[in-house]
């Protein structure tokens, strides 16, 4: 029976060592997989870490352009500005100029419309304005008088 009993015991030892083996079998492909995931994660992050600094650059890269682009527009719109009040003014003073031209055609016509016919009304058109403008311009002038 002692014989017996050796043989039991060491018969359930070798299973017991043979479950062990297959276990640790079974670990060691799990910690394959794991350290193969690991390798591929590594990977992944280095991408990701790459991609980051690609979009970091691209948004400073932006960042600058809508700075320039920022100056740029400011300074055209401030010379668009000094245009459009320099134009502002030539326009008014253009307007004085035809005021007074028109004056001065009105006061011309004024005595050659009193002789011819009284009845007639001093509204004119812009166009007989700038001729009767350029009439006066190609008449000779007379020396002593003044605009």
């Amino acid at each position: 029976m002692n014989h017996m009993l050796g043989v039991l015991i060491e018969s359930l030892v070798a299973v017991l060592l043979m479950v062990t083996i297959g276990y640790c079998m079974l670990l060691n492909k799990r910690l394959t997989r794991l350290k193969a995931d690991e390798q591929s994660l590594k990977a992944v992050i280095a991408e990701l870490v790459t991609a980051t600094e690609i979009a970091e650059r691209a948004i400073a890269g932006l960042k600058l352009t809508v700075r320039d682009c920022n100056e740029n527009l400011g300074s055209r719109i401030d010379a668009a500005t000094e245009m459009s009040g320099e134009l502002s003014r030539r326009l008014l003073a253009g307007d004085e100029l035809l005021r007074r031209l028109s004056r001065i055609v009105a006061a011309g016509r004024g005595a050659e419309d009193a002789e011819r016919a009284p009845e007639r009304t001093t509204a004119h058109s812009p166009q007989a304005i700038v001729a009767a403008a350029k009439a006066f311009s190609e008449r000779k002038r007379t020396p002593g008088i003044a605009a």
